[in-house]
């Protein structure tokens, strides 16, 4: 079945456990509460219970690595717990209580993190999505909502050949209070060079300016040359007529030292594109090399060639299409050349071209960021210091691509906490959608209620994460 929200227990319903996240070496005062459920604790009762690790082994096999502490907790009026412990290795540890024989009763898992994850919080995102600005489905500003809604903490709209829509979308919610960050962007589509074919469909996430824009195209068709369409802060390079640029193309093609089987031009063409998202301050995404647009949209040659060389900032390892091809031999081609020595960020991205769940892939992937800040540059940093997990959702059972360290914390993340702050994105996505699209009546009053609620989210992972 096709993924639509991520799943947790009863035992998550029923009881309230924060902060989740510790630090390692850093004593930790953690609150067990009751959320309504029928009591199976004993007000003023003394239990025995286990702090144990996960990744241990059971203490009587392994005893050079089992991790377990027996403790004993005394329930309080609210039928909950206060339990006091300093975490000594990154991991996931249960903090499990025992009926009367000694045998589980119920568990609560909370995890360990080293000091560099302490400030990082988890901000789960999209780098690569579409609207009707190109060939999406809806508005900048209702696929931000909707996208809200599905629990998103940051995203960015990159259209074909425009970033003006990423502007759009960023001004039309610039004083609608919200916890989503939307960041400026497009995907590259750069025009032949004397009919040498040069679309890598790159991804600008987070530049400063338009790439897009450089040249001729239909965004300068569309909007002209005028800088406040082609850049954040109106400030961005001369725009280049096409014949100059395809001269500039083929003169940096005579300097490309590409080998037997890789095409100078196209080379050259990536090499600068990449380059200069890279001077307007954007992450430089190379997506889809096996998307099938005919035959895969990369030959395999080319890829190896820019994975060695380092031509891009980070690698689209999921996308938006659920055929094994795409995502399976991407994945398979990150860990083959992470075992080679090139270890390069990885991110997950939709390429969602409607933000409605009857569109199949609208859900498909999703990238999980370990950031100080819900923010551009910091989203960017963070990636680059690959502090970051591509999701992979095409069932409703989740998958990760990533180093093995990240993925354990963000598979306890997925089930321990994006689930409680998916329900309070649901509804701040509604309202936004409804400040899109309401009457000028339900758009005051989604404005009134925003401004109530608009920093909950903030709060929220204030609760669960010792920081």
């Amino acid at each position: 079945m096709p993924f639509t929200e991520f799943k947790t227990d009863d035992r998550l319903l029923n009881y309230d456990i924060f902060p989740k996240v510790l630090v390692k070496n850093k004593p930790a005062r953690i609150r067990i509460r009751s959320l309504g459920a029928r009591p199976i604790f004993e007000s003023g009762k003394t239990y025995d219970a286990l702090i144990c690790a996960l990744e241990g082994g059971k203490p009587y096999d392994y005893p050079a690595s089992g991790d377990f502490k027996e403790i004993k907790l005394t329930c309080d009026d609210e039928g909950g717990f206060t339990v006091e412990h300093t975490f000594t290795k990154e991991q996931m540890y249960f903090i499990r209580f025992l009926d009367d024989n000694g045998k589980k009763k119920i568990d609560f898992p909370v995890y360990c993190v080293d000091e560099d994850l302490a400030g990082r919080y988890p901000l789960r995102g999209d780098l690569h999505m579409h609207t009707i600005r190109s060939d999406g489905s809806q508005t900048p500003e209702v696929v931000c909502a909707n996208y809200r809604k599905h629990g998103l903490d940051f995203m960015v709209v990159s259209d074909h050949n425009r970033y003006y829509p990423s502007l759009e979308a960023i001004d039309f919610y610039k004083d609608v209070p919200c916890g989503l960050t939307i960041v400026p962007g497009e995907e590259v589509h750069m025009p032949d060079v004397k009919g040498v074919e040069c679309d890598f469909h790159t991804v600008n996430f987070g530049g400063e300016y338009s790439i897009n824009a450089l040249t001729d195209g239909p965004a300068v068709n569309e909007k002209g040359t005028d800088k406040k369409y082609r850049s954040l802060n109106g400030e961005c390079p001369d725009y280049m007529p096409l014949e100059e640029w395809q001269n500039k193309m083929l003169e940096l093609a005579e300097k490309e030292n590409a080998p037997d089987g890789v095409d100078r031009i196209p080379a050259a063409v990536f090499k600068w594109l990449y380059g200069e998202i890279r001077k307007s301050g954007g992450l430089a995404i190379f997506p889809h090399p096996t998307w099938i647009s005919d035959v895969y949209h990369v030959p395999f040659a080319f890829w190896n060639y820019v994975v060695e060389n380092k031509y891009f900032d980070a690698f689209e390892v999921l996308g938006g299409e659920n055929y094994y091809e795409q995502n399976g031999f991407q994945a398979l081609k990150y860990y083959e050349d992470r075992a080679l020595g090139y270890d390069y960020p990885v991110v997950g991205s939709t390429d969602s071209h409607s933000s409605n769940p009857s569109n199949r892939n609208a859900f498909i992937c999703s990238t999980l960021v370990f950031s100080a800040e819900n923010e551009r540059k910091a989203l960017i940093e963070a990636i680059k210091e690959r502090y970051s997990v591509a999701i992979d959702t095409i069932d409703e059972n989740f998958r990760l691509v990533g180093h093995l360290r990240l993925a354990k914390y963000s598979t306890f993340l997925l089930k321990e906490y994006f689930p409680l702050h998916d329900e309070l994105c649901k509804e701040e996505g509604r309202l936004m959608k409804q400040v899109a699209t309401g009457t000028p009546e339900e758009k005051e009053e989604a404005l009134k209620v925003l401004s109530l609620i608009g920093d909950r989210v903030q709060k929220h992972r204030e609760k669960y994460f010792d920081f």
